[in-house]
């Protein structure tokens, strides 16, 4: 009845059963808080269930945060092992337990780290700025971010029951497949990662949609904000993408569950179709995370040097040339796999090349600061970190596009480090940058700037001692997965350098954590209800802080490429006609969906074939339902309106 799942799937070693603990021990409080403050009826009524695109952008944001500091304790544990495990010493981990961990940090990271802050974000942001009330499909945004936690629960609960993957965050078979691991831990990331990469392609379906059809009257696409524009193109990726990723785990779950042979070395199988395909797949995601971090970015140093953006147009040309080379580039992951020499040099010239609409982006941005009156913002230090990391991470990324360098530095620590400098320098430092700029537009008070300097200075000078040592240490020859080593070869200096790095991010980390703090403490003395903090330039900042779940009162008519700026210089706040606002009601379908889909999922992992088809019947008649039910939206007259309106400024 119970397939695979016998009690010995919950016995783990002393470590894994400490984190089991935690986290139990977290969940209970949350619980325990909710019941103690009878707060679980507001929570469902107003959050749980809500298809306003900003509580939605929020609960992805602390999902997110959430998974950071999992992700986080993940990487420590693995540099105080490298730091640890010279010669005859092995650490405190042993080497399946190291290579699990690997798997989850990778995993955790990419999928619903980096993930959920873009998609946060861009839920915040993109219907503000396009002046939209809402998004195309309000309820196919709440089962895209259910389905996203139905895949971290997922995730977590190989904590708990079962085990993760021990095979490096892409699974390459022949070392994922059945025969060389038999366990679960496999198949806990296929099913994690497929339940979140298909809430990635409905919400890629649902913003691309958006901006092309809801977007206020007069903006053409010229006239939208470059974080918009950087959205738009990150969607057309992930909607040609994220498909390829679906595909390729479901072969490969068909070749664990089904005994068939898609990726395996016999049978007609061919492990490197696998690899071709989750590349082709993989490096377009790379654009997928940092395009709206350069969107980022743009809004940010336009607005606090007090200027429009240089080279508006040449922005959207490099948007457009990064989206498309994206596709080019996927075979230089393994220039050393056989490919031949006219096929590497093809790749190699396509990774050469897709550097250069990048470097024309860093180059825009620093002619929009020359003769600008830079105000030194939390938000601006983010930038001035992500230039100096993410161009180290560009000059070494040109340098293994040649595939003869490449073979010397390839599955190295090398790799490693310039991998980081391009997601933490590029993804993370940007999306900090992002929360801490529009925070106030979404919770009404700005955040401790002192205490949000502290932190970004620690992530970023953590960042250099933890990864600097990295590329020193790949090309003496350290490889990825290290656990152990010769305590002879003289690398247990650098390991230590490297831990010493991850414990000053943790600082900044703490300084994160203070900041929010304070902030909430003090959120009366930092009120803005002006709507413009940091007197920006783009259409979000015309209506109040915190917006409302309408947005705006009044569909704005734009005119101008910077609509909000122009408005304010010429004083012209004109008010149009007003009329009837029409929004979704709120329902918990979505968040149901998801939770029969994790069940599902644990099913196939443990094989109780029963309870697969009961879940997508109940699927499949929880969307028929919705499809056929009507009754979704609800009206705000114009005295309605006005209650609102005086509510809120109560």
């Amino acid at each position: 009845m119970f397939g695979r799942l016998t009690l010995q799937a919950f016995q783990h070693d002393p470590i894994i059963t400490g984190a089991q603990v935690t986290m139990v021990l977290g969940a209970l409080s949350v619980i325990g808080f909710l019941f103690y403050t009878k707060r679980w009826q507001w929570l469902w009524r107003e959050w749980l269930t809500s298809l306003d695109p900003k509580k939605i952008g929020v609960m992805y944001i602390i999902v997110a945060l959430v998974m950071l500091v999992r992700g986080f304790a993940d990487a420590g544990m693995m540099r105080l092992q490298q730091a640890l495990s010279a010669g005859d010493a092995h650490g405190f981990l042993t080497s399946d337990h190291f290579q699990q961990i690997f798997t989850a940090h990778g995993t955790i990271m990419i999928f619903f780290v980096a993930m959920g802050l873009m998609f946060g974000l861009i839920n915040l942001v993109v219907p503000l700025q396009i002046g939209s009330r809402d998004v195309a499909f309000p309820f196919l945004n709440s089962v895209s971010f259910w389905l996203f936690v139905a895949g971290m629960m997922l995730v977590n609960l190989s904590l708990v029951v079962g085990e993760m993957a021990a095979t490096g965050w892409l699974a390459y078979p022949p070392l994922s497949e059945l025969a060389y691991s038999p366990g679960v831990g496999v198949d806990y990331w296929i099913w994690s990662i497929q339940i979140a990469g298909i809430g990635s392609l409905l919400s890629g379906v649902n913003f691309l949609v958006t901006i092309i059809k809801m977007r206020a009257p007069g903006m053409t696409l010229m006239k939208m904000p470059l974080f918009t524009w950087s959205v738009l193109n990150t969607m057309l990726l992930v909607i040609f993408a994220f498909p390829i990723l679906t595909v390729t785990l479901a072969l490969l779950a068909l070749d664990r569950t089904m005994g068939m042979h898609f990726f395996t070395s016999t049978a007609g199988g061919n492990p490197m179709m696998y690899i071709n395909l989750i590349w082709a797949w993989g490096h377009p995601e790379v654009y997928i995370l940092v395009l709206p971090a350069f969107g980022i970015f743009s809004e940010v140093v336009s607005t606090f040097t007090g200027k429009r953006l240089f080279g508006y147009k040449s922005m959207v040309f490099a948007l457009c040339a990064i989206s498309a080379l994206s596709y080019l580039v996927w075979l230089h992951h393994f220039f050393t796999m056989g490919a031949g020499g006219n096929v590497n040099a093809f790749f190699g010239i396509m990774t050469a090349v897709i550097a250069v609409p990048t470097g024309v982006k860093v180059f825009n941005w620093l002619f929009t600061m020359r003769h600008g009156r830079i105000r030194f913002t939390s938000p601006m230090i983010w930038f001035f970190g992500f230039v100096t990391t993410f161009t180290i991470g560009g000059v070494t990324g040109v340098l293994m596009s040649v595939p003869a360098i490449d073979f010397q530095v390839h599955n190295s620590l090398f790799l490693v480090a310039h991998f980081h400098n391009m997601i933490i320098g590029g993804v993370v430092f940007g999306y900090f940058a992002g929360l801490t700029y529009w925070f106030p537009k979404i919770f009404g008070f700005r955040l401790n700037e002192r205490l949000g300097k502290y932190g970004a200075y620690g992530w970023i000078i953590g960042f250099l001692f933890a990864f600097i040592p990295l590329y020193i240490l790949g090309f003496m020859g350290a490889t990825r997965r290290l656990d152990h080593y010769d305590a002879s070869i003289g690398w247990q200096g650098l390991f230590i350098v490297a831990g010493i790095g991850v414990m000053i991010i943790g600082i900044g980390v703490l300084f994160q954590i203070l900041q929010l703090v304070v902030s909430i403490r003090d959120r009366k003395k930092n009120l803005d209800i002006t709507g413009d903090p940091w007197n920006g330039r783009t259409l979000e900042w015309s209506t109040v802080s915190p917006a409302p779940s309408y947005n705006f009162a009044i569909t704005p008519e734009v005119s101008a490429r910077d609509d909000w700026w122009e408005r304010k210089r010429s004083k012209n706040t004109d008010a149009l006609k007003y009329r009837d606002i029409h929004m979704p009601k709120n329902s918990g379908l979505g968040l149901i969906i998801a939770m029969f889909a994790f069940v599902a999922s644990f099913a196939i992992i443990w094989h109780i074939w029963w309870l697969v088809p009961f879940c997508v019947v109940v699927i499949v008649g929880l969307i028929i339902y919705r499809t056929t039910n009507d009754d979704s939206e609800y009206k705000i007259t114009a005295a309605k309106l006005a209650k609102l309106q005086e509510e809120q400024a109560i």
